[in-house]
């Protein structure tokens, strides 16, 4: 690997030059700016910015470290990451990500992760979680992204989730769906109550009488999204559907349900409306017909608990991130 001796010969300048066109870059003159930066190109040269930082120097580049609790493994909050190494970059910080799963050891990636000195630290999980801070991060600048702490004493931004139900709901009442089968996300999460919560409020908002809401929880884990085709058949009698539209705890139980409608010969949505959750990347445009689901803001929870840290902010509360409804073709 290239050291900073090594691009100061082939510039022909000093180690003292190289430093200035790495961090004061407006000190030196163009033209021996344009020579230096040619030498780091041609070496491909790294800067060393984790050992200037243990040296104390006062043009290091801050660095968010990011605790990704199976979030950097799922293709389903992904954008979390991306988020906050391209927001950091915006504003010349760096970044880095200790990745861990429920498997892991926790106190080995917290180690890891101070071991690098972070400015600012990011705690985010794949799913809106109830997450326990350990003693060691308490003293950190500190702030969760799609997640919450038992205590909350940390700063955090987590999906509006009870708002984009409700707002997708209300939507259906409009266009004059009444009889929605819902299927759930497993009660257990955080977002699965929420957004029952949600339903049920716009449902009793609008006068609707309660019993004509059809309700299922799925199980924990991934082995039960089967469980979508029983509950659907069980609600089409003779092959008939008892139900107008189904409300889908996420856009992969909407997949299933598609899946499932088509197979029957039930169009979409002409006989049967279907409203997702999340909005995949990449997947919605994928259904046909086009899936109308509600946006899971990712992208912008990943940018604002990057300017956190950045701009220095203060509050200490739960920040709810909105979640929009993205209106397609299947209702």
């Amino acid at each position: 690997m290239a050291s900073l001796k090594d691009v100061a010969r082939l510039a022909s300048v000093s180690l003292m030059t190289v430093s200035r066109a790495i961090n004061n870059p407006e000190l030196l003159k163009p033209e021996t700016l344009k020579q230096v930066q040619q030498a780091i190109e041609t070496l491909n040269y790294v800067p060393d910015f984790s050992a200037r930082k243990i040296r104390g120097k006062s043009s290091r580049v801050s660095t968010v470290g990011v605790l990704a609790l199976d979030t950097a493994t799922t293709p389903f909050s992904v954008e979390i990451i991306l988020s906050i190494e391209q927001t950091a970059r915006q504003f010349g910080w760096s970044s880095f990500v200790v990745n861990i799963t429920s498997n892991d050891d926790y106190d080995r990636a917290v180690r890891q992760l101070l071991s690098q000195r972070p400015d600012g630290i990011i705690y985010t999980t794949m799913g809106l979680r109830d997450v326990i801070i350990p003693e060691s991060l308490h003293k950190s600048r500190l702030v969760l992204a799609n997640c919450i702490s038992q205590d909350k004493q940390f700063p955090a931004y987590i999906p509006d989730d009870f708002n984009g139900q409700y707002a997708g709901i209300c939507r259906l009442i409009e266009k004059g769906y009444k009889k929605p089968l819902c299927l759930y996300i497993p009660k257990e999460t955080l977002a699965g109550k929420i957004r029952r919560e949600a339903v049920e409020a716009a449902w009793a908002n609008a006068k609707l009488p309660a019993e004509s809401l059809m309700q299922y929880h799925l199980e924990f884990g991934d082995e039960h999204y089967i469980d979508v085709v029983d509950l659907i058949n069980n609600h089409c009698p003779d092959g008939q559907p008892d139900f107008d539209v189904v409300v889908c705890g996420n856009d992969r139980i909407a997949f299933l349900a598609y899946q499932i409608l088509l197979s029957k010969g039930l169009r979409i949505p002409s006989d049967i409306a279907v409203l997702g959750y999340d909005n995949m990347i990449g997947v919605g445009e994928l259904f046909y017909p086009p899936l109308s689901t509600i946006t899971l803001p990712h992208y912008q929870i990943g940018q604002e608990a990057t300017l956190h840290i950045i701009e220095e902010r203060q509050h200490t509360d739960t920040q709810h991130v909105p979640c929009d409804l993205l209106e397609r073709s299947s209702f």
